[in-house]
């Protein structure tokens, strides 16, 4: 081989290393696991292996491994902002393969109690509404409201039409198959899927939550899966949200703060299921 031969071969293998090497560190981004408050995010942190704990911002994260795979723990705060200020951090920071949204939900479904879990085919926003137009002293009803999109277009939202169709973030098939396989490994109630409903709001008024469920079938409400789906998708990575009744007032479900472990323990055997199915890492 001449020597210039040999040097051209040299530099097409120093422009091949680099990308493989490249598309070997995509390979490995890690899962994160979001839970908004310390009951949701701690139990899993402390399964992981070898976990070293970040602060960014007022965030919380935790690196570590399960089953030698990079795995990520975050600890979103609790609400709509939060948890999509958590989200866009570990997206640009940690460029993750999967993102799961898990924790507690209080429950929409009369069929579902406490400790029950939801996989949640759909997130939708239950904070984005249009009120129709009344005059001072007519009063407000809020299951007259209309769902506003807030992605349907860059001009005003309040003028977008489609007023009766809700945003719905789907879950991401290959997560929801995975989260659905492990359902025999969780004993303490069932597993259902079904459509959760996160805003920055605590709904005690059963008329309210009636209306939910029968207008967008709504299984469970709580304060992050949604806008944390949002963002997720903004970024195309693959999510979904899982999520355990630690009550329901539609069926007099009591709260139970322990609910947030089991979610935990679920959640756990999702991931490990997820892993043993990826490529030859």
């Amino acid at each position: 081989m001449s020597r210039k031969t040999f040097l051209q071969t040299l530099s097409a293998c120093c422009l091949v290393l680099p990308a493989l090497s490249f598309a070997q560190q995509a390979e490995k981004g890690p899962i994160v696991i979001q839970g908004a408050m310390p009951i949701e995010a701690e139990h899993f942190a402390q399964r992981l292996d070898n976990p070293k704990e970040e602060q960014i911002g007022g965030w919380r994260f935790w690196r570590g491994t399960v089953d030698g795979y990079p795995v990520i723990v975050s600890e979103t705060l609790k609400g709509m902002s939060n948890s999509a200020a958590a989200t866009a951090i570990a997206a640009t920071q940690f460029h993750p393969v999967a993102i799961i949204n898990q924790g507690t939900a209080g429950g929409h479904d009369p069929a579902l109690k406490v400790y029950d879990i939801v996989l949640g085919k759909y997130s939708v926003n239950l904070g984005a509404f249009k009120t129709p137009h009344k005059l001072k002293g007519e009063g407000s009803d809020s299951t007259q409201w209309k769902p506003m999109d807030l992605l349907a277009s860059k001009g005003s939202a309040g003028e977008d039409k489609n007023p009766h169709t809700i945003r719905k973030f789907p879950a991401d098939s290959q997560l929801l198959a995975v989260a659905e396989s492990v359902k025999s490994t969780y004993s303490k109630g069932k597993v259902v899927e079904g459509v959760i409903g996160s805003a920055d709001i605590w709904d005690s008024e059963l008329d309210r939550i009636s209306h939910f469920h029968t207008s967008y079938q709504t299984s469970a409400e709580e304060m992050e899966t949604a806008s944390a789906a949002q963002i997720a998708a903004t970024f195309n990575i693959p999510f979904v949200g899982i999520r355990v009744l630690s009550n329901n007032i539609t069926n007099d479900g009591k709260y139970d703060p322990q609910t947030g472990l089991a979610c935990q323990d679920y959640v756990y055997q999702v991931v490990k299921a997820y892993i043993a199915k990826m490529p030859s890492r």
